[in-house]
């Protein structure tokens, strides 16, 4: 099991900000973008025509002096870096679905070399003929699109589409896309725009071709050569008429502005709702931050979630592994377009922030999950039928990458640590060794396993175990007969048998309350000294059930009398 670690803090920042713009101003932006789409694209065709080869051998300072012929020399720079980051990470996803189809041909291999209807170790193989037949036939695709993957890796050049794949595709059918040519038309032009400025150090305010005034909010952009005739403002600028502000951690871009630090500026075109907008992004610098060790070590609580597909499940632990609160619960609702889901997430993660600072939490704890290999051979392992159609479908829902960037970028910022633990039997666990402890601290809550898998993770993210403390009996041991997970079992003794001594507030038969060295407790008293409570036991000079009765003068009497005799 891999130990528990501190997510690393963001890289960088991104705000961004409208541009409102006339319809002038957006013709000459839609120009540029168009012109500058172009050149991008044929850079990254020649990129892709190169292959696999170092850093040093892509030829970029070539590429960059073609470019530089209809552009500008920093717009140049631009694009050609551009094109190395879209290459770079079309390698990676082949590499990825490469890795991904391998697992699903061993899945299907090792259930096809066993029988139908049968089990070798922990394979089963397939219920009927029909359903192994079509496993034969996904097996004969599979290895093809996997052939097909390791050549383009082979020959190094992976397909990349300008604009998106998934866009392209949609042109082939849009009834189903809910789009109109026109509409779509519209999209495909606004993907392909290329208006993106990498930032300078010692540029005046971080760029010298997208500049933008930290006081004024003054926005001016060089035009490449060949539309030099549209600037309005000397040495080949466009300046808008329109200014921005940045609204959101204002504070830090002017900052960073006025220092000269690099600033990149990237303008997007949204034809949906007509409107252009102007992102900012900078580097932000290495932070280093406390280990889970050090957490511990520092008595900080933590607030343990559990991510689901249609809420979140939290708790607070301290920093000796207990839950303190009660259970909580997040709806997520990740419902509607893409925009609406991060949107509903932002507010989630929001709420957690914000509960973590109530309770003056040093951090927060969420599962290291990745859903890879569920995804790949999930036909194979998740069950068959609607079932588990279902599950898979409600795997594939959850958005495990997007609320870990989301989270670590948004606790960052209100100083808060982000822990991420191993996942492994997380929600077992947690649902069977903590769901009724939480819920008879809880009456009033409807406890779910997913609230005693936050437990659990929050204990592995402080170094605790999982299962309770062993020794740890329940809420009230007068009542409760059961004991904690782990804790030795009482085993009674012989009939008579002595226990611990009285406390002083426990009531004796002789209406004594201070305890002596003949009031103890028997474990299996007889039924007839139930009625009457729990006598003293006989020992050598004390008084036994029997002389109750009898005169005192005749009891010493008689125990003189045996002491003179030399009987015990």
């Amino acid at each position: 099991m891999a130990p528990p670690f501190t997510v690393a803090a963001p890289g960088g920042v991104r705000i961004r900000d409208r541009l409102r713009v006339t319809e002038g101003e957006a013709a000459v932006l839609r120009l540029v973008g168009e012109h500058l789409g172009r050149l991008q694209r044929t850079d990254l065709a020649v990129r892709v025509g190169i292959g696999r080869v170092k850093a040093g051998q892509n030829r970029r300072a070539e590429r960059k002096r073609t470019l530089t012929v209809g552009s500008s020399s920093r717009w140049a720079g631009a694009m050609t870096r551009v094109s190395e980051d879209q290459y770079q990470l079309s390698l990676r996803c082949l590499y990825d679905e490469r890795a991904s189809l391998r697992r699903a041909v061993r899945a299907v291999e090792a259930r096809l070399a066993v029988p139908c209807g049968r089990r070798e170790g922990k394979v089963r193989g397939y219920a009927d003929q029909s359903e192994r037949w079509a496993k034969q036939r996904r097996l004969t695709m599979l290895k093809t699109r996997l052939m097909r993957v390791e050549a383009r890796i082979e020959s190094g050049r992976p397909g990349i589409v300008a604009g998106g794949r998934r866009l392209a595709k949609s042109r082939h059918n849009l009834a189903a896309a809910r789009l109109t040519e026109g509409r779509w038309r519209q999209r495909w032009d606004a993907e392909r725009l290329f208006l993106t400025a990498d930032g300078e150090s010692g540029a005046p305010h971080g760029n010298y071709t997208i500049t933008v005034a930290p006081d004024t909010g003054e926005v001016l952009l060089v035009l490449p050569r060949p539309l030099r005739h549209l600037a309005n403002a000397p040495r080949g600028r466009y300046r808008l008429t329109c200014t921005v502000g940045f609204s959101h951690r204002r504070e830090e871009w002017p900052d960073r502005a006025d220092a000269n630090r690099a600033v990149r500026y990237d303008v997007i075109h949204d034809p949906q709702r007509g409107r252009w907008y102007l992102d900012v992004s900078w580097s932000a610098d290495t932070a280093v931050l406390p280990t889970p060790g050090e957490l511990r070590a520092r008595g900080g609580r933590l607030l343990g979630v559990d991510l689901n597909a249609d809420h979140l499940a939290a708790h607070v632990l301290d920093s000796h592994g207990n839950p303190t609160g009660e259970p909580l619960t997040i709806p997520l609702g990740l419902t509607g377009p893409a925009s609406q889901r991060d949107g509903h997430l932002r507010a989630a993660i929001t709420r957690l922030i914000a509960i973590a600072e109530r309770h003056h939490c040093a951090g927060i704890a969420i599962e290291d999950l990745g859903f890879d290999e569920a995804r790949a051979t999930g036909r194979e392992t998740t069950g068959r039928g609607g079932r588990g159609k279902k599950f898979r479908r409600t795997v594939s829902g959850i958005p495990t990458a997007r609320f870990r960037e989301r989270l670590r970028g948004m606790a960052f910022h209100a100083g808060l640590v982000v822990i991420a633990v191993d996942p492994a039997y997380t929600s077992v666990w947690g649902g069977r060794y903590w769901k009724i402890p939480l819920q008879q601290h809880n009456p009033q809550t409807t406890v779910t396993r997913h609230h005693g898998a936050s437990v659990a993770i929050a204990r592995r993210a402080l170094g605790h175990r999982v299962r309770r403390r062993p020794g740890v009996t329940a809420h009230d041991r007068r009542i409760v007969a059961w004991r904690a997970t782990g804790q030795a079992v009482l085993t009674p003794g012989a009939r008579g048998t002595a226990s611990p001594p009285r406390t002083a507030s426990t009531p004796t038969t002789g209406g004594r309350t201070r305890p002596r060295r003949g009031d103890r407790l028997t474990l299996f008293p007889d039924l007839e000294d139930r009625s009457r409570g729990h006598p003293a036991t006989t020992r050598p000079g004390r008084e036994s059930p029997a002389e109750n009765g009898r005169p005192r003068q005749e009891r010493l009497q008689d125990s003189c009398l045996r002491l003179t005799e030399g009987s015990p």
